[in-house]
């Protein structure tokens, strides 16, 4: 039990904490909530011993085994393998004492040290560690690289292998997710709901902390607030507790009304069925989680691009890598306005490497890269930081970009990234990594991109402002491409998403369940070796919209050829897929203009002697529009009957 009683905390003249109490019972995995400075980090330092209280107390079990997550790792020639096993402190001490007593020849304390060493299952531990390494997205070969040879994130994930490596009763990981992609992160959360101890854990990732924690402490107003549950929970509850706050509610509506538009034209469509009800569980989180962020700093948003091409951008008959090295081909793809599509797929399948070519760099090897001729890319990545200019401010940043844009325009729209006063005009060299972040963002939406090419847009970015840009991007007009482990951005701004995998990018047709389900058999199949027999009936379920499994009794040849069946069906599909999105989109861009309308035609001074050539314009406008509606509309339930023949032949 971790019990804090009347603990007051300052750092640097701030008082962080104020006479609060807190218990932690034995086994709870606890997410640590709250605004950035209020103090979530030296919580931890506190436990840790290295930071004193100014008053009260911090007790813990006699002998209790705490393990924490490093934010820094100096360069070594340790094996990654070595340094990781150095997390078990307890098997290098009995390491060391065996080594002394060999030379020593005390056969007595040898004995006794094997002893040890077995009940501490000592043989396993190099296994367990390549298991580790393995889930945060290592390859067999990492295990023996020094520990210099990785770039700085790589190393953040040793960090985090090194923790878990130690046997402990309280854990304490600030930031897991940080730098871990999705397939990492879904790893994570499944070792630690295993994980028996008590975790004490700070995160801005709402998934993670929803799949993990049992229990909520946030900070606020220097109090701790303990609260029963998941991430999601504790928003309900604290909606609750600001339920007279409401003045930011109204800022979603216009977004509310129009997922409500699609579902209630889309959810009695069996093409349709999955995303309505995405959309039905956006819509319910919406207006869960509202009143939660009320007071919210950030509010941006993307402005429209001045002009737009249709399409943006198309690659055919594409391959990308490195120099020699091809890790996609076969690429075929396009972008139009309003594409938003989420990259998934396997460490190092090629994700960031489509990406670059998506860009025009030079890991586009071969193919035809055509751009649209008002195409204007917005790149986000974690190593566009480093092109920043860390001598100039926020402001100086956007001046340099608009010269005779107006001080007071350039303050407003540093604003909703919260840089105001001194702060947008400060050099950003001792800014943290989330206000890099923020100052990157704020200068790709300066410039009014059609095309944005986000790669982990949200690292380093808090609870608030991975809100704030999920709401700027489901606003976003122009064309998204997003590769992140935040699975809430991911459900609340893209329509679909393209596999990166086995060197091709293909539509997929699931969701981010069917894609954790399908890394789980691919785990599975990975650590254990072929086997001969044919499946075992009760073995994973299918990923949706693939019939890829081995089926009781079938031969070698037969499933060849099952494969080559449905690889055609899927290939007559697509474009039939492509026809369907196209007409929505227009389905959509229709009704808005018919509401658009609508309201025009409410005008009263429509209806007086002086309105009446304008009525009827605005009157044969909307019938122009209903007839084209019902014509759109004909043709989608038409593709969309041969979309639902062919995915039955697919299952069958």
């Amino acid at each position: 039990m971790l019990t804090i009683t009347d603990l007051s905390l300052q750092r640097g003249g701030v008082w962080l904490l104020d006479t609060v109490s807190l218990t932690i019972q034995p086994g709870q995995r606890v997410a640590i909530v709250g605004a950035n400075g209020a103090g979530k980090s030296s919580l931890f330092q506190l436990l840790l011993g290295q930071l004193s209280p100014e008053q009260g107390s911090v007790a813990l079990p006699g002998g209790c085994r705490i393990a924490h997550m490093a934010q820094e790792v100096e360069a070594s020639g340790r094996s990654a393998r070595d340094f990781v096993l150095d997390g078990d402190h307890d098997l290098r001490r009995m390491e060391r004492e065996l080594a002394e007593a060999e030379r020593n020849g005390d056969d007595h304390a040898q004995a006794r040290i094997h002893g040890e060493l077995d009940v501490h299952e000592a043989w396993s531990a190099p296994r367990r560690a390549e298991i580790l390494l393995r889930g945060l997205g290592f390859s067999d070969a990492d295990t023996e690289r020094p520990v210099s040879a990785f770039s700085g994130g790589w190393r953040i994930r040793l960090n985090l292998a090194q923790a878990l490596m130690r046997p402990s009763d309280l854990l304490l990981l600030d930031e897991p997710t940080n730098h871990l992609d999705l397939d990492a992160c879904l790893w994570l959360e499944n070792w630690l709901r295993r994980y028996s101890g008590t975790l004490l854990f700070i995160s801005h990732d709402r998934d993670f902390m929803d799949r993990v924690a049992t229990h909520v402490v946030h900070f606020d107003r220097r109090k701790l607030e303990l609260y029963t549950g998941n991430y999601s929970a504790f928003e309900g509850q604290r909606s609750e507790r600001l339920a007279q706050q409401q003045a930011g509610f109204e800022r979603q509506q216009a977004r509310i009304a129009e997922i409500q538009q699609f579902i209630d034209r889309f959810k009695a469509k069996a093409t349709k069925a999955r995303q309505a009800q995405s959309r039905v569980k956006a819509l319910e989180r919406m207006e869960k989680i509202a009143p939660a962020h009320v007071d919210s700093p950030f509010s941006f948003e993307f402005p429209v691009a001045d002009k737009v091409s249709s399409p943006l951008l198309s690659i055919r008959h594409g391959a990308a890598g490195y120099g020699d090295t091809v890790i996609l081909k076969g690429i075929h793809l396009s972008l139009l306005p309003g594409s938003r599509i989420g990259l998934l797929g396997p460490n190092g399948a090629g994700k960031s490497t489509l990406m670059d070519a998506l860009r025009g760099q030079a890991t586009l090897l071969a193919g035809e890269r055509t751009a649209g001729e008002n195409l204007s890319v917005g790149y986000f990545a974690q190593h566009q930081l480093e092109s920043l200019d860390l001598n100039a401010s926020p402001f100086l940043h956007l001046q340099r970009l608009s010269p005779k844009a107006s001080e007071q325009s350039i303050r407003n729209f540093l604003g909703g990234f919260d840089f105001h006063g001194d702060e947008a005009l400060s050099a950003i060299r001792s800014f943290s990594g989330g206000e890099k972040a923020r100052v990157a963002l704020a200068v790709i939406a300066w410039q009014k991109p059609n095309l944005l090419l986000l790669d982990e847009p949200t690292n380093h970015l808090d609870l608030e402002m991975r809100q704030a840009l999920t709401m700027a991007l489901q606003n976003f007009s122009g064309a998204i491409v997003v590769v992140s482990h935040d699975r809430h951005l991911l459900r609340n701004t893209v329509d679909e998403f393209w596999l990166v995998n086995d060197g091709r990018v293909t539509e997929y047709d699931g969701d981010l369940e069917d894609y954790e389900r399908w890394l789980a058999d691919r785990r599975k199949d990975e650590s254990e070796p072929p086997r001969r027999e044919p499946q075992a009936s009760g073995s994973a379920a299918p990923v949706s919209g693939e019939a890829d499994v081995n089926v009781a009794g079938e031969s070698a040849e037969d499933r060849k050829a099952r494969k080559r069946a449905e690889a055609a069906i899927r290939q007559k599909l697509s474009p039939y897929r492509k026809q369907q999105s196209v007409l929505e989109k227009e389905m959509e861009q229709l009704h808005q203009k018919l509401t658009t309308l609508e309201g025009e035609l409410s005008a009263p001074e429509l209806y007086q002697d002086g309105g009446k050539q304008k009525l009827k314009d605005l009157l044969g406008q909307q019938a122009q529009f209903k007839g084209r509606l019902e014509d759109v509309e004909a043709q989608w339930l038409e593709i969309s009957e041969t979309v639902e023949s062919l995915e039955a032949e697919l299952v069958a």
